[in-house]
């Protein structure tokens, strides 16, 4: 399946039952809107709400983590996706947070998932319909996960690849954050980046639109920063979220996707063992 599908295309199977859409809307904890809250307002029709800070690892105070596959198969369960199941995801900003349930889908081995280009902004703006009664309950399914430890790294992996330069990290923060400017939005985080990381801030992938770039420019974007499909690539942000756009960038680029390193920079950052970066050090 295609990693983008487009609104025309939801529009025409928003009755098929075997299209399960999800609303993945996250918000930074210094915004003080409601992803939850928004949501139950308004959705594309039939949405359910795919919370990250609920599918998650329960047993780490890191932000969104990965849960393991049984917990995962459980919340999958609960939201009505069976294995055969193609599930969209759309996020209330345009593409934010909507790429980060897309790679999770992969991560425990569903590729019949998708991010809707331009989400719910332009699905709103087209003046398709939207959903504002109370979202219904869905009916349990049966979701046997697949791990892909592949697709995933973590802070042991990083150091390691930090120390041997075996991979191109692609950090997706702002560049003040990753430059150590701009303060971090989670207190106790230092500011700067991995040593040897590129920057390249996710929305520098879309369009004024919102929507994602074409391959072209996607390609052109990744290869000025030597992601040019030929070394192994590690994408990271703040906690994991827009470090998926750029993962998801890359397989609209047709490019390999690599993997994305799950504690990113709240972690990295937080941590008294890890070295850090910051504009004056790389000069």
């Amino acid at each position: 399946m295609t990693p983008l599908v487009t609104t025309d295309w939801l529009a025409d199977h928003l009755d098929d039952p075997k299209v399960i859409i999800c609303d993945c809307s996250f918000y930074l904890p210094n915004d003080p809107r409601s992803a939850a809250g928004l949501f139950a307002e308004a959705r594309i029709p039939g949405s359910r709400f795919f919370d990250i800070d609920v599918i998650k690892d329960d047993a780490t105070d890191l932000p969104h983590m990965l849960p393991s596959p049984e917990a995962f198969a459980a919340h999958m369960s609960r939201l009505g996706i069976a294995n055969d199941a193609t599930v969209v995801f759309y996020d209330q900003v345009g593409l934010f947070s909507a790429a980060r349930g897309w790679w999770m889908m992969r991560v425990f081995g569903h590729d019949r998932a998708a991010v809707l280009d331009g989400g719910l902004p332009k699905w709103k703006a087209e003046g398709r319909p939207l959903e504002i009664k109370a979202p219904a309950v869905p009916q349990a399914a049966a979701f046997v996960p697949t791990a892909r430890a592949d697709l995933v790294r973590d802070v042991t992996a990083m150091k390691a690849i930090v120390t041997e330069g075996s991979a191109l990290i692609l950090d997706a923060r702002p560049a003040g954050r990753f430059a150590g400017t701009a303060p971090e939005p989670r207190a106790g985080v230092r500011g700067g980046h991995m040593p040897g990381a590129h920057n390249i801030p996710f929305n520098q992938l879309l369009a004024a639109d919102g929507t994602m770039l074409p391959p072209d420019q996607l390609r052109a974007r990744f290869a000025a920063e030597g992601a040019g499909g030929d070394r192994p690539v590690v994408t990271s942000c703040g906690t994991g979220v827009t470090a998926a756009v750029l993962t998801l960038g890359l397989a609209v680029a047709g490019l390999p996707i690599g993997a994305l390193y799950d504690g990113s920079w709240t972690e990295w950052g937080g941590r008294p063992d890890t070295a850090v970066e910051v504009a004056s050090d790389a000069g």
